[in-house]
C-alpha cells in the first residue's frame, strides 16, 4: 500500500510546486480540485490546502469544510488554505492595507515539530492580498514576520486532527527552509515513511500493469522522447513481446535520429517496428508554408500511418501513451477542462478513433521523476536527458515550404550545433537548443567566390518547464566556433545568427 498525501487545489499558480516538494521528500501525493469529494482510504495520511487567486471574503470564494476534514486527518493550509482555515474556525481575515508580495523574515515564536532543523529566523516568500489578523481562540501562534502578525499557527488537538496554517509559501524556492517545513509536516505530523522511490514506483507500476493488461496486446506510438520511451519500457517489463511499438520516420527528425532511436530500443529490448515514411510526408507537405497547416498535416498523416500499421497486428486491445502528470493537471483544473490542448500532444485523436483502452503508466509523474524512473529501468542517460524536441520536428524549424533538400541542410547544421554544445560541455546547461532555417538568402564570400545562400538562426534557452524561458548566454568563443563550423561544413549556408529573444514575448520555437 503506497502512502498518499492529497493536495486540494484552489487554483494557485504554485500548486504543482507543493506536489513537487512532497514528492522530493519521497512521499507520494496527488492534486485534486477542492470541490471533488475526498475518499478517506487507509493509505491517505494527510491533506494540504493550496493557495488561491481568490480572497476568502469573496462572495464566490472556493470553500471546503476544514473542520470535517480535520476530524479524519492532519491538515496543512498554505496561504489561502491558512486563511480559509482561520476564518472557518472564527478567526479574522481582512484585506491587507497593501498587497504583500516578496521576501519576508519569519520569526519562530513557539517550539513545534514543524520547526525541526529550521532556524529561529529565516527568509520566506509572501504572495497574498488578505491577512490573518486574529487566530481562532483554540489556535496557537507559531510564527510572525515584520509585516504580518500571524505567519504560522496550529490548532490544539490530538494528532488525528492537528491543523497547521502557513500564510507564506514554503513550496517556492525563495522560502529558504520551506521544504524542511513541508517534510516535517509529512514525517513528524502525518507519520509518512518516505518510502516512495523510483524502485518502489517501478515495482508497483509493473504489478498494476500486469493486472490491467493481462494477456492482451498493447500498441504504442514511440517518438524517441523521454516520456514514450520510459512508458514503453515499463509496459514491456510487465508484458514483454505483447507490447508492439511503432516508430515513424516522418522525414523531419534530426540527423540519423531514426537509426539511433531504433538502436536504443533494440538495446533496451523493446519490440519496435520502424516505418520509413519520409517520402509520404514530403508529398503531403509540398507547397505548404502556414505553420499550423504543417502541424496538422504531420499529425493527420502520422495517425493514418499508425492506424494502417496497427491493422497488421491481430488482437490489439490497448493503446499505450506517455502522458505525464502536468498533462493530467492541465486537463482537470479547478476551473474545468482546459480550453486549449496542444494539437501534437502524444497521439491526440487515436483513442476515440481506434476504440482502444488507454494504458498510461506515467500519468502521475513529473518530468524529472520520469527520468529517475528511466535510470532505475536502465535506459541510457543519453536517451533520458535529451532536450525536448517538438512533435512536428524540423518542420516548424524550417520557415516556409518543406523540401527534402531543406531538411537535409537543416539536419546537417543542427547536428554541428548540438555536437558542439556537447563537446564544449554546454548541452546540459541549456534546457533546449536547435537550429532554424530561415526563408532568406544573403550574399557571402568564400575564397574568391560570391555566394548567395541560406541563413541559419541558432536558438538556445534556459527554462524549468518551458512555460517561460530566457535566452541562453552562450560564450562568444563558442558561437564564433559554431558559426565557422556550420558555414565551412554545410554547403548552402553562408550566414549564422543567434536568437536572443526570451519567452515571453517570443516563443521558444519560431513557428
Amino acid at each position: 500500500m503506497t502512502e498518499k498525501i492529497l493536495i486540494l487545489d484552489f487554483g494557485s499558480q504554485y500548486t504543482q510546486l507543493i506536489a513537487r516538494a512532497v514528492r522530493e521528500a519521497n512521499v507520494y501525493c496527488e492534486i485534486t480540485p477542492f470541490n471533488r469529494p475526498i475518499e478517506y482510504s487507509p493509505e491517505l495520511k494527510g491533506i494540504i490546502l493550496s493557495g488561491s487567486p481568490f480572497s476568502v471574503n469573496d462572495e464566490k470564494a472556493p470553500n471546503v469544510d476544514v473542520q470535517a476534514i480535520s476530524e479524519h486527518l492532519p491538515v496543512l493550509g498554505i496561504c489561502y488554505g491558512a486563511q480559509l482555515t482561520a476564518k472557518s474556525f472564527g478567526g479574522r481575515v481582512e484585506k491587507s492595507e497593501k498587497r504583500e508580495f516578496g521576501r519576508a523574515t519569519l520569526s519562530v515564536k513557539k517550539d513545534d515539530v514543524m520547526w525541526k532543523d529550521v532556524p529561529p529566523t529565516s527568509q520566506v516568500w509572501m504572495s497574498h492580498g488578505d491577512t490573518i489578523l486574529e487566530t481562532p481562540s483554540d489556535f496557537e501562534l507559531l510564527g510572525t514576520t515584520d509585516s504580518i502578525p500571524v505567519a504560522a499557527f496550529r490548532k490544539n488537538g490530538s494528532s488525528a486532527n492537528i491543523i497547521y496554517g502557513l500564510q507564506f509559501h514554503p513550496e517556492v524556492y525563495h522560502s529558504e527552509h520551506g521544504k524542511k517545513i513541508i517534510r516535517n509536516f509529512l514525517v513528524s505530523v502525518c507519520g509518512c515513511k518516505q518510502d516512495w522511490t523510483p524502485k518502489h514506483f517501478v515495482d508497483d507500476t509493473v504489478a498494476a500493469l500486469k493486472k490491467q493488461i493481462g494477456n492482451r496486446k498493447v500498441i504504442m506510438a514511440l517518438s524517441g522522447g523521454v516520456d514514450s520511451t520510459v512508458a514503453a519500457t515499463l509496459i514491456h517489463k510487465a508484458i514483454g513481446e505483447n507490447l508492439y511499438g511503432i516508430f515513424v520516420d516522418n522525414g523531419v527528425l534530426r540527423k540519423d535520429e531514426f537509426k539511433q532511436v531504433l538502436d536504443t530500443y533494440a538495446t533496451i529490448g523493446l519490440n519496435v517496428k520502424g516505418v520509413d515514411a519520409r517520402e509520404h510526408f514530403y508529398t503531403k507537405l509540398a507547397g505548404k508554408v502556414n505553420p499550423e497547416e504543417k502541424r496538422k498535416i504531420i499529425g493527420k498523416t502520422f495517425i493514418e500511418i499508425f492506424e494502417e500499421e496497427s491493422k497488421k497486428i491481430e488482437g490489439i486491445g490497448l493503446l499505450g501513451q506517455g502522458t505525464i502528470y502536468p498533462d493530467v493537471i492541465e486537463s482537470v483544473s479547478v476551473h474545468g477542462p482546459s480550453v486549449t490542448i496542444k494539437s501534437h500532444h502524444n497521439v491526440g485523436g487515436l483513442p476515440d478513433k481506434m476504440h482502444l483502452e488507454l494504458v498510461e503508466p506515467l500519468r502521475y509523474l513529473f518530468k524529472d521523476e520520469v527520468r529517475k524512473v528511466g535510470l532505475e529501468l536502465g535506459i541510457p542517460g543519453a536517451q533520458l536527458f535529451r532536450h525536448p524536441f517538438p512533435g512536428p520536428g524540423l518542420a516548424i524549424r524550417i520557415l516556409g515550404e518543406i523540401t527534402e533538400e531543406k531538411v537535409k541542410l537543416l539536419q546537417e547544421a543542427d547536428a554541428v550545433y548540438i555536437d558542439g554544445l556537447k563537446s564544449f560541455g554546454l548541452y546540459d546547461k541549456v534546457w533546449q537548443a536547435g537550429a532554424i532555417l530561415l526563408p532568406i538568402r544573403s550574399v557571402g564570400v568564400m575564397g574568391d567566390e560570391r555566394t548567395y545562400e541560406f541563413t541559419v538562426a541558432l536558438r538556445a534557452v534556459t527554462s524549468v518547464d518551458g512555460m517561460t524561458a530566457d535566452w541562453a548566454h552562450l560564450p562568444y568563443e563558442f558561437l564564433a566556433h559554431i558559426s565557422s563550423e556550420i558555414i565551412n561544413k554545410v554547403r548552402g549556408i553562408n550566414r549564422v545568427v543567434y536568437d536572443i529573444s526570451s519567452k515571453p514575448p517570443a516563443t521558444i520555437e519560431w513557428e
